[in-house]
């Protein structure tokens, strides 16, 4: 039985990270509860014989504040992608851009047939919105769907079919985007604000860079957590451990007995890896699939470390298919869509819980309200929206909420 004075943390993805991180500043030495054995949660890179992979296609948007807060930009040497995508439709493909950060991107914009004249100056339109509105206010308005919002503002079904579904399915990884419009604007104000970025060393760097901020904190890894009260945690192996504060950023419905029942909906992907000969991509340019007929939602194409190109395809929708025949046709839509010489296959991940599937958006809260009983706080993008500015922020109110409550500023 550990001291009652110890204060653990359960998970070690990037809100237990940041919640370490606040709690050491504040004198503590936190305990990280993980079950598996490797920080970083769903941000991590692994390795696959050679080749070292992001566990599906993720991108940093420099603009989030709670990145600015807690990251390094340039230890993490991102990136950055192309301000704009290439279209696949009709057989065709075109190239857009925002032609106000890249002005060779204004003619293709113009005359890609993804929209009327019409759609692209609404474009423009939606852009000066989200540059005057603040983040506050974005979650603050009444929600409704994406596509609800995107109809709402007069664009017609050619640009949301042929650009916003593909491209923000990609993002929300529903084809449908019934996913609240405050997401929507955030997503997109960040966007205008900076740019997508990936880490030269892979998405799970930006782990690395935050484990590596810590100086006292404990990580026991393979200790898989069964059960969280006010004064102890049980470990699957029966393990009593006492406590003077714990912050959960695990699946709290599966620990905590008054929760049960509450569990978070997921939605799920697969991304596929190949080493290509040859591409139409652009490298650091997202490809887009605007075919509901087709499996791939997204194309991303790059050159690894020692010069390989590598190309992600992510598939939302598996139609009943098996992952052989998923593979099999990914493939088939690469050769399709990308004039690529030699494929090889690399491999997959099928990722179950890739982002939580939420309503009622929040930005922030107190940090008060992360208190779900006497010395238990929860964590998590899970509370506030799937993004990872709200895992830093979840963990950074997670850790303040604590500390307030063993100072006394609440009751």
């Amino acid at each position: 039985m550990e001291s009652k004075e110890t204060v653990y943390i359960v998970g070690a993805g990037i809100s237990g990270l940041i919640a370490a991180f606040e709690l050491e500043k504040a004198g503590y030495t936190p305990i990280v509860l993980e079950k598996s054995n490797s920080v970083g949660g769903r941000v991590r890179t692994v390795s696959m014989g050679d080749h070292h992979l992001d566990i599906g296609f993720q991108v940093l948007l420099d603009g989030y504040p709670m990145a600015k807060k807690y990251l390094d930009y340039d230890a993490l040497d991102l990136r950055r992608l192309a301000s704009g995508a290439q279209i696949y439709v009709d057989e065709r493909r075109y190239v857009i851009g925002d032609p106000l950060r890249d002005f060779k991107m204004l003619i293709p914009t113009v005359t890609a047939k993804i929209g009327s004249i019409g759609d692209k100056i609404k474009v423009l339109r939606l852009n000066a919105r989200m540059k005057r509105k603040s983040i506050d206010e974005i979650f603050a308005d009444e929600e409704v769907t994406t596509l609800e919002y995107l109809r709402n503002f007069g664009f017609s079904d050619v640009i949301i079919d042929r650009f916003f579904k593909p491209f923000f399915a990609g993002i929300f990884l529903e084809p449908e985007l019934r996913t609240s419009s405050r997401m929507f604007e955030f997503v997109y104000k960040m966007f205008g604000e900076g740019y997508a970025t990936i880490p030269s060393a892979g998405i799970g760097a930006i782990s690395e860079q935050l484990t590596n901020k810590l100086k006292t904190t404990e990580f026991h890894f393979g200790a898989e957590v069964s059960n969280v009260t006010s004064d102890k945690i049980v470990l699957k192996t029966k393990e009593e451990l006492g406590h003077g504060g714990v912050i959960v950023t695990a699946d709290a419905s599966s620990l905590i007995s008054n929760m049960s029942g509450q569990g978070t909906d997921w939605k799920s992907c697969m991304c596929l890896y190949f080493e290509i000969d040859g591409s139409n991509l652009p490298k650091e340019t997202i490809g887009l699939i605007a075919d509901p007929e087709k499996l791939i939602n997204n194309l991303y194409g790059y050159t690894d470390t020692i010069g390989r190109q590598i190309l992600s395809a992510t598939v939302l929708e598996f139609n009943g298919k098996s992952e052989k025949e998923i593979t099999a046709k990914v493939q088939d839509e690469i050769r399709e869509y990308c004039g690529v010489g030699a494929i090889t296959h690399i491999g997959n991940f099928h990722i179950e819980q890739a982002l939580p599937d939420l309503g009622n958006l929040k930005m922030t809260a107190e940090p008060s309200e992360s208190m779900l009983m006497e010395n238990v706080f929860l964590a998590g993008d899970v509370l506030y929206n799937g993004s990872l500015n709200a895992a830093m922020e979840s963990g950074r109110l997670a850790a303040q909420g604590l500390l307030e409550r063993k100072s006394g500023i609440f009751l």
